[in-house]
């Protein structure tokens, strides 16, 4: 029985995490944040309080690493602490929209920017037209995206480590850059005082009013951070590939979510810095529009605009593409191996579990390729990535609590890393995420309820896999 290998190293496993996490999403969320809050101030603490409860659940999910360093990462121990049903509805979630939901999203994302060299690939450019139901290039180029990526991860995982180690440093290096000139060049003329002393003073968003909910606000606006914040548990999912995994695991997310973290703090303070934070949708220039009502909520490219002048959208675009291509190959590459990992518990498609002549799930690798595909054609990609980030929060509450478990179930297990903190820090980040998870029920209650509605699905459906098959082999 083929098995899979071992070739990720440590360098491998940070790049996999911070090329996972950093998308399109830190280059355009911050100006609906701005509109939500009305203040800076209050943008930088979401987006350190994401960095923050994101590190806690980093540190947290180390000792789980180490404790089962085998494919499949947080499904393997979910089943360990909560038995098959969980980690089933865990992983059904995950396929139909948490990981190929966001797959799409980036996917089309690259696409959008493409169309900034490339006019074809413009989202109007319409090539199917059906009532509400249109496919446009731009769609269309974003799946020849996924089947591209999926299909160069077929022919091996040093294809996938590859281009994650190239995308990935380029990307870093890049943003890096851009934030040493966005700071020497707003040393002589920055925004940062007169922004920095604006209130809170919410605004509107989905007919919602937060100008006297500040903490309504705060939960609504840690959205666009958070979900910008993702897909670090990635590397969880290929554990079974990388090498001395109780030890570069923890490590691995440890650096990966700090050197995003970081870089993260330090683009949005470059953008406050270039360009005053409210300004009139209206507009006629960039700095009138300022950062809320950046063009196409762009925040990058009008942010570079007084560095670069008309060369900063191209040159945001290329850095988009870069970053979007890379983020997808990590999540491409890891997401499977999840998917096999359920094959391998009898719940999922027998076929995913299957390795290929290359050693790796490439069955897994289509079936998610099918689905992202429909999702990114659908049209329907931006609207599952609200309700899959309200889904993401619950699982890593649920993962986390798992720590309690398990060291209560199995006191004398092998534990060659336990958690920083614990217990104050797993418990601090259980009871941020809850509240956060709270504050989305009441202000986001549609996408949330849909999330839920996804999960509970996943009840039935576990049924449906495990009813042919032995209940003796599938006890819990």
């Amino acid at each position: 029985m083929p098995e899979l290998k071992r070739s990720l190293n440590l360098f491998d496993t940070i790049m996999l995490v911070s090329g996972s996490m950093i998308g399109s999403g830190i280059f355009i969320v911050s100006a609906e944040m701005t509109r939500i809050l009305g203040s800076p101030f209050w943008v930088l603490m979401c987006w350190l309080l994401s960095g923050v409860i994101t590190l806690f659940a980093a540190l947290s999910y180390g000792e789980l690493a180490g404790m089962m360093p085998n494919a499949g990462g947080q499904f393997i121990y979910l089943k360990r602490a909560y038995g098959k049903q969980v980690a089933f509805v865990y992983g059904w979630t995950v396929f139909t929209v948490i990981q190929t939901g966001v797959i799409a999203a980036v996917a089309v994302a690259f696409a959008r920017y493409v169309g900034v060299f490339i006019p074809f690939f413009d989202e109007s450019h319409k090539l199917l037209s059906l009532g509400d139901f249109n496919i446009s290039t731009t769609q269309v180029l974003g799946v020849v995206l996924v089947l591209f990526l999926t299909y160069l991860n077929t022919r091996g995982i040093n294809n996938g480590k590859i281009i994650q180690r190239i995308f990935t440093s380029t990307k870093l290096l890049a943003l890096l850059g851009l934030i040493i000139v966005g700071f020497f060049a707003a040393s002589e003329n920055s925004y940062w005082t007169t922004n920095m002393a604006l209130p809170f003073n919410g605004g509107e968003l989905d007919g919602v009013n937060y100008s006297d909910a500040l903490i309504g606000a705060l939960g609504v606006a840690l959205i666009g951070s958070l979900f910008s914040s993702d897909a670090w548990n990635n590397v969880t999912f290929i554990a079974g590939e990388i090498k001395q995994p109780q030890k570069n695991i923890p490590l691995g997310l440890l650096i990966g979510v700090l050197i995003v973290t970081i870089l993260y703090l330090l683009a949005n303070v470059a953008y406050f810095m270039l360009l005053p934070a409210m300004g009139t949708p209206n507009g006629a220039t960039v700095v009138e529009r300022g950062i809320a009502y950046a063009t196409n909520d762009r925040v990058g490219s009008a942010a570079m605009f007084p560095v670069m002048g008309n060369l900063s959208s191209s040159i945001m675009a290329l850095l988009i593409i870069i970053s979007t291509f890379g983020c997808n190959n990590g999540l491409i590459l890891s997401g499977a191996r999840l998917f096999q990992a359920m094959a391998g518990e009898g719940l999922f498609f027998k076929m995913a579990g299957q390795l290929n002549a290359k050693l790796v799930p490439s069955k897994a690798l289509w079936l998610q390729a099918i689905w992202a595909s429909v999702l990114c054609l659908s049209g329907s990609y931006g609207s599952l990535l609200g309700y899959s980030t309200f889904a993401s929060l619950v699982f890593y509450m649920i993962t986390i609590a798992a720590l309690f478990i398990l060291r209560k179930k199995e006191p004398n297990a092998e534990r060659p890393y336990k958690a920083l903190g614990y217990p104050l820090i797993p418990v601090l980040y259980i009871l941020i995420t809850l509240c956060i998870c709270l504050d989305l029920l009441i202000f986001k209650t549609r996408n949330t309820s849909l999330g839920l509605i996804i999960m509970g699905i996943g009840i039935p459906v576990y049924y449906f896999f495990r009813k042919p098959k032995d209940d003796k082999h599938l006890s819990q």
